[in-house]
């Protein structure tokens, strides 16, 4: 993929996000000054300050553009790679995805395994996983637990790849922030690519703007796609210093609490999660192992929120807060033992017990959910 890259229609596109080159607007996606368009290999400005700086410029993204794009997937006779995010399994999912796929067979990836409790049951938890991707309709021919980030699984997924495509196309798709571009970039490493042809990557939902595509041995592509919008997912109500910090970034220790009813946990500045009714109960917490847990009494949850927020209960800080949007309450009567309240992006509590009475307060938008104890 090195050299210059062209699209169909010939027009310089960044070797980075795919978005077409265009000199004129600093604002807009694709933008590099002149003087970069002598380089062998042309990344727009947004990329090169991912790349070099860690630093992510905002632009527009507009959710329905992508899934547009999506849906001519099911005109093509291809392998489709869907990877979802086992940290955030439920804000993985994106509505109706067989129904834009049509025929074509899929690779279920379980990406960013590595932040999982050692002790986890990967059979157990591969068996649910197959459960709730036929819940979401989806038929996946293969589903392999993997680590971008750790390079885990990474020739496994290959050999898959091989096996299933049988000399089609493949299309890596997936929500934003699920590891697809990261996924591609182990494969480059793993199978003697260069530097220069790795995908931007970054913390950052929406860092592919257009199709990027790397040829494989036998005159096929493959293709890494845009990277459909769920906004249920947390990272859509923070900004991007505080994703970094409400992201875990290595193996999560689960975290015990023994409450009594009219007892709250805040998690940070992000969520509160109210014990309003039952027997004493313990509670354990996945969440990125910096992220602060204060436990409270339920009557004084709402002042300490208010005076503290921004301060020992972070992140978020004061300015952006006043831009998150106001929390909503989900009401659930928890009646199996062993049951995980899903907060998307952020994280997890397991109730242990049943005949639990659960309050759970989150940014308005942001999915919020019961399922069945995957730990």
């Amino acid at each position: 993929m090195g050299g210059i890259k062209l699209n169909e229609e010939d027009t310089l596109i960044c070797a980075g996000c795919g978005a077409d080159i265009q000199t004129a607007d600093p604002a807009k996606t694709g933008y590099v000054p002149s003087s970069a368009l002598k380089r062998n290999t042309i990344i727009c400005q947004r990329c090169f300050r991912l790349k070099h700086y860690n630093e992510v410029q905002d632009i527009p993204l507009e959710s329905k553009d992508f899934t547009n794009k999506l849906h001519e997937l099911g005109k093509r006779d291809a392998l489709i790679v869907k990877i979802v995010d086992v940290f955030d399994f439920e804000g993985s999912w994106i509505p109706g995805f067989q129904r834009y796929i049509g025929k074509n067979d899929v690779l279920l990836l379980v990406n960013k395994t590595d932040l999982l409790p050692k002790s986890v049951n990967k059979n157990k938890l591969k068996d649910w996983i197959k459960r709730t991707a036929k819940e979401h309709g989806l038929r996946a021919k293969e589903v392999l637990f993997i680590s971008a980030e750790k390079n885990s699984g990474i020739k496994e997924a290959a050999s898959l790849m091989d096996d299933l495509r049988e000399g089609k196309d493949v299309y890596i798709t997936g929500c934003t922030n699920v590891g697809k571009s990261t996924f591609i970039n182990s494969l480059i490493q793993e199978f003697g690519g260069d530097d220069e042809q790795l995908i931007t990557t970054s913390y950052f939902p929406g860092t592919t703007l257009d199709m990027i595509d790397l040829p494989l041995d036998d005159g096929s592509r493959l293709y890494d796609t845009p990277g459909i919008i769920n906004n249920k997912q947390m990272a859509h109500y923070v900004t991007n210093k505080e994703l970094k910090q409400l992201m875990p970034a290595k193996e999560i220790k689960p975290r015990i609490y023994q409450l009594n009813e009219k007892q709250t946990l805040l998690i940070a500045g992000l969520a509160r999660i109210d014990f309003s009714q039952g027997s004493p109960n313990s509670f354990v917490a996945y969440f990125a192992n910096d992220l602060l847990i204060h436990r409270t009494k339920q009557e004084k949850a709402g002042q300490i929120y208010r005076e503290h927020a921004g301060e020992f209960l972070n992140p978020p800080g004061k300015e952006s807060l006043k831009d998150m949007p106001a929390f909503v309450k989900h009401s659930f009567t928890v009646k199996k033992g062993k049951t995980d309240i899903v907060i998307s992006g952020l994280g997890w509590i397991t109730v242990i017990e049943p005949k639990a009475e659960i309050e759970v307060y989150a940014p308005k938008g942001v999915g919020v959910s019961l399922r069945e104890a995957v730990i």
